[in-house]
């Protein structure tokens, strides 16, 4: 089968075994912003042409690519969802003569104040770990851009919100006046501590971000280590907005992200497992084995 993780800067394909072994990988910057005038056949078989002429099947995508701005939209499954539910939202695509794909839903909920949450892909990743996660709950959490936290009870995903960690860290480094002191450097992790600790006092986020460009104006901070302790007042903010968690977490990232979120939950005493940052060829292929046999 051919497993695609079709994000909206990136793509990534995974030319997969009868047991789900990956057999080849593709990757290339070809995210579904990037692809003109919305030809997506065209993208994919530009991709991995060769290995659908070679009669590969099936092909199953997650991620942005079932969104409203992709191939076509995958209406959002509502939590708490399993794989059963998941499986049961997959929409298929058709174009040229003998050429099919499925598309993976994303999954939505709303908080306690009736406010809706939306992911793409993250979905699929948490599929893919579940023989990882004890049966009875866990809470997974998977770094990034827009970070998402979510909580599975009996291997059924039944809550999950998202934080614009990520996203905030790159603008107010970039485009605000707390950049204009930070200087490039290696990850200080001392500062990076120092700022996972600082998220737990008084005066709210907005109050402590300023804080950054006062203790660098006062000799606090140095120019080298402001953006370590952006982002560990950032990363400790969002983990103190996530209520019951667990003694143990598991993390679902990069090794590099993944290491930043071990620190920042090891400065709040809370233990945690990374598991595979490519969860989400196993869970498409989990997901294979639910399409019509036709």
């Amino acid at each position: 089968m051919i497993a695609i993780d079709w994000g909206t800067s990136s793509f990534r394909a995974y030319r997969l075994s009868e047991q789900g072994g990956v057999l080849e990988k593709r990757e290339a910057t070809l995210g579904i912003l990037a692809v003109s005038d919305g030809n997506f056949a065209a993208a994919l078989e530009s991709q991995v042409g060769d290995w659908l002429d070679d009669g590969d099947a099936p092909v199953l995508m997650s991620g942005m690519i079932g969104s409203r701005q992709g191939w076509k939209e995958a209406p959002y499954a509502a939590c708490p969802a399993g794989e059963p539910e998941i499986a049961a939202g997959m929409v298929d695509v058709n174009w040229g003569e003998g050429r099919r794909a499925w598309i993976v839903p994303g999954l939505s909920c709303r908080d306690e104040s009736g406010i809706p949450d939306v992911l793409r892909g993250e979905e699929t990743q948490l599929l893919g770990v579940l023989s990882d996660l004890p049966r009875n709950s866990a809470w997974v959490c998977l770094p990034g851009t827009h970070s998402k936290w979510a909580r599975l009870e009996d291997h059924r995903i039944v809550e999950f919100s998202t934080h614009m960690t990520g996203e905030v860290f790159a603008i107010m480094r970039q485009h605000s006046i707390l950049g204009r002191m930070m200087r490039e450097a290696q990850v200080d992790e001392e500062a990076f501590a120092d700022g996972v600790v600082r998220a737990r006092d008084a005066g709210g986020l907005l109050h402590h971000l300023f804080g950054v460009r006062s203790a660098g104006l006062f000799g606090q901070l140095a120019d080298e280590s402001s953006a370590s302790y952006l982002s560990g007042l950032l990363i400790g903010h969002e983990l103190a907005a996530i209520p019951r968690l667990s003694e143990t977490v598991y993390v679902l990232a990069s090794e590099q992200l993944a290491a930043r979120y071990v620190q920042a939950l090891s400065t709040c005493g809370i233990s945690a497992l990374v598991l595979d940052s490519d969860g989400v060829v196993k869970g498409l292929f989990r997901l294979s084995a639910s399409l019509p046999k036709d």
